[in-house]
């Protein structure tokens, strides 16, 4: 089910900046699906909450893959937005992020160096142990942090930001994440979901300059649930 302003999951607001916890079935910016993005519902969230006659301003900082759910960070300002995209280019923000794999990983604490290479027709990347043609580096470490019936729970450090850096990073060490058709988990889920979760964000306020951190709950998903229980 997509986002509507009704059912939007706000978890931060103030004069700059909002923080929306997404869904795993949103798009955060259009695509060639026509659904509403993320970013239009937020829009019309503002517009109706501050009774906005003209546009609504909002910049896209950063984006999750569609099947992804949790944190997402938007500008309302395009001062506030320059600086958030500096910030982000320079990998000053802490992201983390909560990964259900079957599979239990080769170390409990591991750091992982790929380089990736972006497939387009495929909509895939590919890890690779050694630089290759067009390929740009993925830095990551994670931990296990809670070992369920049939999964393990990882706590997910993103170093760098590359496309479907962390299915694809975990899938190379035989971790695919749950329902990750893509990147070699056996099944999908049934809401086309995958156990990925944008759980906290921590960045330098854009105007006020001071440390701000951000926290996700997980989606109403027995497995998630068990996670935190």
């Amino acid at each position: 089910m997509l986002s509507t302003e009704k059912n939007l999951q706000v978890v931060f607001e103030d004069n700059h900046l909002i923080v929306i916890n997404k869904r795993a079935s949103d798009i955060v910016q259009g695509d060639k699906t026509k659904d509403k993005p993320l970013s239009e519902v937020v829009k019309s969230y503002l517009k109706e909450k501050y009774k906005k006659p003209g546009a609504v301003y909002l910049g896209v900082v950063h984006r999750l893959d569609r099947p992804t759910s949790g944190l997402v960070l938007f500008a309302k300002t395009s001062k506030a937005l320059s600086r958030l995209n500096k910030s982000f280019a320079a990998h000053e923000p802490i992201k983390t992020y909560w990964a259900l794999v079957k599979n239990q990983p080769p170390q409990s604490k591991m750091s992982l160096v790929h380089h990736l290479k972006r497939n387009q027709k495929q909509n895939k990347s590919y890890a690779h142990d050694k630089p290759v043609e067009n390929s740009k580096e993925a830095r990551l470490s994670f931990e296990v942090i809670k070992k369920l019936q049939n999964y393990f729970l990882l706590e997910v450090a993103l170093k760098t930001g590359r496309h479907h850096q962390i299915r694809s990073q975990l899938s190379a060490i035989g971790c695919p994440i749950k329902g990750d058709l893509k990147y070699g988990f056996d099944r999908s889920n049934k809401d086309a979901s995958i156990h990925l979760h944008a759980r906290s964000l921590s960045i330098t306020h854009p105007v006020k300059k001071e440390e701000i951190s951000f926290t996700a709950d997980v989606p109403d998903d027995n497995l998630w649930k068990s996670c935190v229980n």
